[in-house]
């Protein structure tokens, strides 16, 4: 263990991952965090535009759309089960809240959870695999 102690090892491992998180939530390139992961939406670019990292092989699929819309959409329910039975508004105000909240909120959080899911597999794997 020579000096080595457990919290220690944990503090490095979350800086670690914590300059992933950082990187994914600005869309970043995973490698050197700099140049920019997208090239529109959702598309991911060929290659940064900063180190030349070739980006083509990382493909995160159908994960962070699952990933959004199984959390967002489970607190769009819980809060419109707790507007209703706080509040009992018209039909109106849920057929024009819940619709907004949900595919507005789906489009903010699909891009950095993509780029999370671009930055953990380019972690695991090291480079992309095509």
């Amino acid at each position: 263990w020579s000096g080595c102690s457990f919290l220690s090892v944990c503090t490095s491992l979350a800086v670690r991952h914590l300059s992933i998180v950082r990187r994914a939530l600005r869309c970043r390139c995973p490698a050197c965090g700099v140049g920019t992961l997208f090239d529109g939406l959702l598309q991911v670019r060929e290659a940064c535009p900063h180190c030349g990292q070739d980006l083509r092989g990382h493909d995160s699929g159908d994960g962070p759309i699952f990933f959004v819309l199984f959390f967002w959409c489970f607190a769009a329910v819980l809060g419109a089960l707790w507007l209703e039975f706080s509040y009992e508004p018209a039909v109106w105000v849920h057929l024009v809240v819940w619709p907004v909240l949900v595919l507005g909120g789906s489009l903010l959080l699909l891009r950095p959870t993509k780029a999370l899911m671009i930055a953990y597999q380019y972690k695991l794997l090291g480079t992309a695999q095509p």
